[in-house]
């Protein structure tokens, strides 16, 4: 099948390999904080046209990971620890909206099988007393799709848009709490907590539990915020650093 060409004649892949390469860029700490990206610039370094350059730029500043100069330009984006709370907590808004939303129309079953699914490869990983490189990945991986078929189950487009402008900020998605000190005891016991609430947030939309599920997934959010706190907070900031690049971009009170 040919590649799916756009409007302006450049196929969809280079604008989406270009996206992502700039805004591994930004969150691996190659374009720091405060500094000022020109487009031509960008288009050398990546070696593509401009047209998907173009549109990389814009959809990040619509992400909030870039800032438009009046001067033409764009500025990357710090965040203070507010913003990156406000973030998560409007995720855990939108997320326990979408679980009501799931547990009173009714889930599809297939939906809710898989999701049963893979809790269980979750509690695969958990189940030992520390987790390697390995295991995270594996975990975050997994977290990420039962999250994705959570989405799903509402069967609300308009909901999950707006759910994905939100995730894509750095930090605020459902995984963004679970990359740092990946193998501490604590951050384990927080992943047990977390799956918990999986369970119980499934149980509570397959009973239509509506007020329960969305309570659930707001509560849910606050582990990020904790974890955050900590990671900020801790004597091990500087590995977090060094782990997370994109802890730079938040700027502290």
């Amino acid at each position: 099948m040919a590649p799916q060409v756009l409007a302006d004649g450049v196929p969809e892949s280079a604008q989406v390999r270009a996206l992502l390469q700039l805004r591994e860029l930004i969150l691996s700490g190659e374009l720091a904080g405060g500094s000022r990206i020109a487009e031509l610039a960008i288009v050398e370094r990546l070696g593509v046209s401009r047209t998907p350059v173009r549109a990389a730029l814009l959809r990040l500043e619509q992400e909030g990971l870039l800032r438009a100069l009046p001067g033409g330009g764009y500025v990357v984006e710090t965040f203070s620890e507010r913003d990156i709370a406000d973030a998560i907590e409007l995720r855990g808004t939108l997320e326990g909206l979408l679980a009501r939303l799931a547990a009173e129309r009714g889930a599809p079953a297939a939906v809710l099988t898989e999701a049963r699914g893979v809790l269980a490869r979750i509690d695969a990983v958990l189940a030992t007393p520390t987790l390697d490189d390995e295991a995270f990945s594996d975990y975050v991986a997994l977290n990420s799709r039962f999250h994705v078929l959570l989405a799903e189950m509402a069967d609300s487009p308009t909901v999950e848009r707006q759910l994905e402008r939100v995730c894509a900020l750095p930090f605020a998605s459902p995984s963004g709490f679970v990359l740092a000190e990946a193998e501490s005891t604590q951050a384990r016991d927080m992943l047990i907590v977390a799956q918990d609430q999986h369970r119980q947030v499934l149980d509570a939309i397959e009973r239509r539990e509506s007020a329960r599920a969305e309570a659930i997934l707001r509560e849910h959010s606050r582990l990020a915020q904790r974890n955050l706190r900590a990671v900020l907070a801790g004597h091990t900031q500087g590995q977090a650093h060094a782990a997370m690049p994109a802890l730079k971009l938040i700027r502290r009170r």
